[in-house]
């Protein structure tokens, strides 16, 4: 590659709970750059969770909530001769990360309930448990990637 690669950004801790991790969540969180909102739908999202889990920290079940639903293998499309194969390859940390926020939070904003924040929580609460809609992704995908392990050896 000619170009240098571009510097990483810093991500300054959240206010509440002085965790980098939240920051990044919440900056997934946010739509049309109205971060405040989205600090408030995280904060008060923690409080239910915490409501219904008392044996533990509220941040606590949201990092093993994320810890659940963090995929370690994925699939990629790869061409070989006139044939695409879906091809298992694991995941660097950042975009493991990445995906498991992507996940946790598409899978809430799916969800049937009042508000963002009681949406955020019942998928933190689900993940926490193993269950719901991002846990149900991480599952299929870690399927996709056994069922197409045979392929694994076209792997770039």
């Amino acid at each position: 590659m000619r170009k240098t690669k571009p510097k990483k950004r810093i991500i300054l801790p959240d206010p509440k709970y002085g965790d980098v991790l939240v920051t990044k969540f919440v900056n997934n969180l946010m739509h049309n750059g109205k971060k405040g909102i989205a600090f408030q739908i995280f904060y008060d999202a923690m409080e239910i969770v915490g409501k219904r889990i008392q044996d533990d920290e509220p941040l606590n079940v949201w990092k093993k909530a994320l810890d659940n639903v963090t995929p370690t293998v994925e699939v990629r499309s790869r061409r070989v001769g006139g044939a695409t194969f879906q091809i298992p390859q694991e995941i660097r940390p950042n975009r493991r990360l990445s995906l498991g926020m992507k996940w946790i939070i598409g899978a809430a904003r799916k969800r049937n309930d009042k508000s963002m924040s009681q949406k955020l929580a019942n998928e933190i609460v689900a993940a926490y448990n193993s269950e719901g809609g991002a846990f149900k992704k991480k599952e299929d995908t870690h399927r996709m990637a056994e069922a197409n392990k045979a392929f694994s050896h076209f792997r770039f």
